[in-house]
């Protein structure tokens, strides 16, 4: 089976838990285990709020502005990107790792932790930040296909 879809979001909180909705119904409907289907959510949670707080052109917590989540389920692996219009990261694009004690930056990792491969980039030409996972997933015993 195979599946994708793609979202023009605004940078508003409110989006966050539209995406997130919308991949756990995608992932019920396609037969995903829920835990499998939870961990990618959470993951997408995480890199959703960062397009939110950090992915407009003039700052931090600017409001407007838009960015794009798009998911892919196709076979064994599903695979998520989210690009925002922001300054992108910094340097080499790899974020830095934050400090025990930093209350900020662990977001990305939570990503890591969550998915099997993670890539954190810029977007080329435009700027911006992208931000794709991939996982493998597992199947619950009997999927709940809607057959029209």
């Amino acid at each position: 089976m195979s599946i994708w879809w793609s979202l023009h979001l605004r940078r508003e909180a409110a989006s966050v838990p539209l995406a997130r909705r919308l991949l756990l119904g995608t992932m019920e409907t396609a037969g995903v285990d829920p835990d499998v289907s939870y961990e990618l959510s959470v993951a997408l949670t995480e890199a959703c709020a960062n397009a939110v707080e950090h992915g407009g052109a003039h700052g931090p917590r600017e409001q407007g502005g838009a960015y794009r989540v798009t998911a892919y389920l196709d076979g064994e692996t599903c695979r998520i990107e989210v690009a925002d219009s922001g300054p992108g990261f910094p340097g080499s694009a790899v974020p830095a790792v934050p400090s025990d004690e930093a209350e900020h930056g662990r977001g990305l990792r939570l990503i890591e932790e969550l998915a099997d491969h993670v890539q954190f980039g810029n977007r080329s030409g435009r700027g911006g930040a992208v931000v794709s996972f991939d996982k493998i997933l597992k199947w619950r015993d009997s999927p709940s296909l809607l057959m029209a």
